[in-house]
C-alpha cells in the first residue's frame, strides 16, 4: 500500500485530526509501535492499517475508505473504542 493511500484510510476513518493523534500515539498490538514510527523503520503501510482495523474493531465495509463524492473530500467518523 501506498503512504498516501494510507493516509487516506486513516483520515476517511478518524477524521483529520483523530488521525494524527492514532498515527503518533497508539500503538499498533500486533506490531509493538506508533503507526508513525513503524512506517518511519519502513513497515508496509497496508500492515499498519491492517493492525489499526484490528485494534480499532474496523468493520470489513470500512477498511477501503470512503468514497469521494462529487469532488469533495470524505468527513471523518466520529470513534469510540470499545474496552
Amino acid at each position: 500500500m501506498r503512504l498516501t493511500e494510507y493516509q487516506r484510510l486513516i483520515r476517511d476513518e478518524f477524521g483529520t485530526q483523530k488521525a494524527g493523534w492514532v498515527s503518533h500515539s497508539h500503538v499498533v498490538s500486533r506490531l509493538g509501535d506508533t503507526p508513525d514510527n513503524l512506517i518511519e523503520r519502513g513497515v508496509d503501510p497496508g500492515k499498519v492499517w491492517e493492525g489499526l482495523c484490528d485494534d480499532f474493531e474496523v468493520p470489513q465495509v470500512r477498511r477501503l475508505g470512503n468514497d469521494v463524492q462529487d469532488g469533495q473530500a470524505p468527513v471523518g467518523r466520529e470513534y469510540t473504542r470499545r474496552t
